[in-house]
């Protein structure tokens, strides 16, 4: 037992064809100073040789393998299941973290029993040089629910997650291809605080076409199936239910309008209306496809 904790931490690190990247991630997780960690690779139906590429670490990580490519979601989920540490953090396979990382959120949780979840700050980097966020990108501590409404404010390799949480709101939700994680986010912090450690721990290298956030606009389409399952099925508090209601006719009016200015009347139509659906809690109509 290290830091008070029985087995410590397990590390999911999710992958799909991306065999060179991965090896730098669990490279940046064998370096950190906390050791005590259980470390879960899922291969997401990789045919890039990732699975070979992993068996230099073989004795210290754990391969687990999807045969087809299920996503994200699944992958995560497949390793928390197969997880056995009270303590969860996530690593996507194009980041890497910096050595103190796990020993700063471990020594977090060892000295604020009562918190959940909490991450780090992150160091971006585009085509090889450092890139400060902007203003809208700043991640808020503590109470971020109203805040995580217009966009996802906690990154999956920088947070770290008691196990309790997830048992008490689900997992990843594997029906939505991207804004996985904006969804989970928003389901543990309507009822809990994030935190953030005032520290840049997480090395984040963007702008590759294999990256989910190349989705670009269209993002909003599957932020808005997670305002709805959110009302539908959390119980939020009152402001927390007029904070998701504004914002889903925001994001319904520009997603709407978006759909009539290319042509597609009868989605922009569905899209204009559901706020008003919503807010007279009418019986949910499917999503056009």
């Amino acid at each position: 037992m290290a830091n008070g904790f029985m087995n410590d931490v397990t590390v999911i690190i999710p992958t799909y064809n991306r065999s060179a990247l991965v090896l730098q991630a669990v490279t940046s997780v064998l370096a950190q100073n906390f050791k005590d960690t259980e470390i879960l690779v899922v291969d997401d139906g990789s045919t890039d040789g990732t699975v070979e590429a992993l068996e230099s670490f073989s004795e210290r990580i754990r391969v687990l393998r999807h045969e087809l490519n299920r996503g994200v979601s699944a992958a995560r989920n497949t390793g928390i299941r197969a997880s056995s540490a009270p303590l969860i953090a996530f690593l996507d396979s194009d980041d890497r973290w910096l050595p103190g990382k796990l020993d700063a959120q471990v020594r977090f949780f060892r000295d604020n029993p009562g918190a959940v979840a909490c991450q780090t700050r992150e160091i971006w980097i585009r085509r090889g040089r450092r890139v400060n966020p902007g203003r809208r990108h700043v991640k808020p501590s503590g109470d971020i629910f109203e805040a995580s409404l217009e966009r996802c404010l906690v990154s999956p390799s920088a947070v770290m997650i008691r196990r309790s949480v997830l048992e008490e709101v689900g997992l990843f939700d594997e029906d939505l291809p991207v804004c996985e994680d904006y969804d989970l986010w928003l389901r543990i912090s309507s009822r809990h605080p994030i935190h953030l450690l005032d520290q840049d721990l997480l090395v984040r290298e963007g702008g590759r076409p294999d990256q989910l956030s190349a989705f670009g606009p269209g993002m909003d389409r599957y932020r808005i199936r997670s305002m709805i399952g959110l009302l539908q099925r959390c119980p939020l508090t009152e402001d927390q239910e007029r904070a998701t209601l504004r914002e889903l006719a925001r994001k319904c009016r520009i997603y709407g309008q978006g759909c009539l200015k290319r042509g597609r009347e009868e989605e922009g139509r569905y899209y204009l209306a559901l706020p008003g659906r919503a807010a007279r809690n009418e019986p949910f109509l499917a999503f056009p496809s």
